[in-house]
C-alpha cells in the first residue's frame, strides 16, 4: 500500500539551497519507494532563481538579491516573504506518466484555489503561469486589456518524480520583481491577492490549496488512490 501524501508547512523562511537539497533527497526516496509523496508549503527569503531558459539580459539588477541557478524549466522568477511557494514532489510516473496532463493539473489547482477568493485566474497561450485581467489599468499599446501575473509554475522531473512546483503571490513586495524580467515577459506586470483587494492570510491560502488539491488530483494518484 502506498503511504499517504505528506504535507509540510514551514513557518520561517527556508534558504533556497536547503529546499533544493530536501527536494532532491525526497524525490530519490519516492522513486525508490522508501518515502511518501510530499507537498511542501513555505516562503523563501528574497531571492531570484534562473530556470533552464533564463536569459542574462532579463536579470536587470544582479546585485539586488541572491541569484540561484535551478534545474526547473522556465526563466527568471522571484521568491520572497509574502509569497506562498508550493514544492510538489509527486510520482508522476505512477500518476499516469503524462507530463502535459500533470502541468495542466497544476494550473487547474492554482485557478481553483484563486477562485475560492473570488479571483479569476486565466491561462494564456505562450505565457507560463496564471494571469488576471486588470481592466482598471491602462490598456496595452495594441488596445488589449492589461493583465498581471499572480502565480508562476515551473517543474523538473527526475525518474518521473516532480520537483519545484508553483508560487502564488499573497502579499510579497511587488517592487522586488523589478530586478528581473519575470519569466521573460516585459509587457505585463505582477500582482498579488492583497494587491487585488483580497484580505487573505497565508493560513487561508494553505487551506484552500489543500482543499483544491484533493478536488483536482482525486483519483489521479498512484494506484488510483
Amino acid at each position: 500500500m502506498t503511504a499517504p501524501l505528506e504535507w509540510r508547512i514551514s513557518e520561517a523562511p527556508v534558504p533556497y539551497p536547503e529546499a533544493v537539497a530536501f527536494m532532491e533527497a525526497r524525490a530519490a526516496e519516492i522513486a525508490a519507494g522508501t518515502a511518501p509523496e510530499c507537498i511542501w508549503l513555505l516562503e523563501h527569503p528574497p531571492l531570484y532563481t534562473a530556470g533552464t531558459s533564463a536569459k542574462p539580459a532579463d536579470l536587470v539588477d544582479p546585485d539586488r538579491f541572491e541569484v540561484h541557478a535551478t534545474g526547473r524549466g522556465g526563466q527568471y522568477t522571484y521568491h520572497g516573504p509574502g509569497q506562498r511557494v508550493v514544492y510538489v514532489m509527486l510520482d508522476v510516473g505512477r500518476r499516469g506518466r503524462d507530463l502535459r496532463r500533470f502541468v495542466q493539473q497544476l494550473e487547474a489547482w492554482v485557478i481553483a484555489t484563486l477562485a475560492e477568493f473570488g479571483v479569476k485566474g486565466e491561462l494564456r497561450e505562450g505565457r507560463v503561469g496564471v494571469w488576471v485581467q486588470r481592466p482598471e489599468k491602462r490598456p496595452l499599446p495594441d488596445g488589449a486589456p492589461a493583465e498581471d501575473k499572480i502565480a508562476a509554475i515551473g517543474i523538473r522531473l527526475r525518474r518521473w518524480v516532480s520537483m519545484h512546483g508553483l508560487s502564488i503571490n499573497l502579499e510579497p513586495d511587488l517592487t522586488h520583481f523589478g530586478g528581473i524580467v519575470p519569466c521573460g515577459i516585459r509587457e505585463h506586470g505582477v500582482t498579488s491577492l492583497v494587491d487585488l483587494g483580497c484580505p487573505v492570510t497565508m493560513t487561508d491560502l494553505d487551506m484552500a490549496l489543500r482543499r483544491q488539491f484533493d478536488a483536482v488530483f482525486e483519483g489521479a494518484g498512484p494506484e488510483g488512490r
